[in-house]
């Protein structure tokens, strides 16, 4: 057993209420939402090609 599994599990934060936000500050929202996205697709692309690397240097002949 890992430690980790001993840990409590963190909970998702609760959605904003966007009902009571500017339009302003819902666009901004988004915006922080979409760099988010941006780097987690980033880190993704990071680890394939680095996978893909690693996969072409130990393929049997």
């Amino acid at each position: 057993m890992d430690p980790e599994d001993l840990e409590p599990r963190a909970r998702k934060p609760a959605p904003k209420n966007l009902d009571e936000m500017s339009v302003a500050a819902i666009e901004e929202y988004i915006a922080g939402i979409e760099a988010e996205i941006a780097r987690a697709r980033a880190a993704i692309a990071a680890k394939r090609s680095f996978r893909q690397g690693a996969e072409t240097f130990f393929k049997k002949k």
